[in-house]
């Protein structure tokens, strides 16, 4: 077999990636009213999928939906007062601009570090540090 031959075979056995897919995506918040609170189900997936602490992205999230919030013994995050899922997203996806993505290769691969003594968001994918807003 010549190389054009086993370039073809390589090619078709080849799995096509899709062009709009991503490898960082934030799951869906998946939030149900329960009396005067929404409860925010999948919370620690979320945590799970951004690596970040709960205290921050609560901090976040609350501050954003202007309310207070804490977590229930499940690891669901209970707000006070009613808000509809896409809020909550909207509030969730400032969070990863802010916080996750970096501000200039726009990809996940991010840490909050300390650097003389200023937290910053360091890219492990560019080495780039972005300053990091107060919440």
């Amino acid at each position: 077999m010549n190389y054009e031959e086993q370039l073809d075979r390589a090619m078709a056995e080849t799995p096509d990636i899709s062009e709009d897919g991503s490898r960082f995506e934030v799951p869906d918040p998946d939030v149900r009213p329960e009396g005067n609170v929404t409860v925010y189900e999948n919370f620690q997936e979320t945590l799970d999928r951004l690596d970040r602490d709960e205290e921050g992205v609560l901090k976040f999230i609350q501050t954003d939906l202007g309310t207070s919030a804490n977590i229930d013994e499940k690891g669901r995050a209970r707000l006070t007062g009613n808000f509809r899922e896409r809020r909550v997203a909207d509030a969730l996806e400032s969070y990863v601009d802010s916080f996750v993505r970096c501000q200039e290769c726009d990809l996940p691969d991010t840490r909050i570090v300390e650097e003389q003594g200023t937290t910053v968001l360091k890219c492990d994918a560019c080495g780039a540090l972005s300053p990091v807003p107060d919440i």
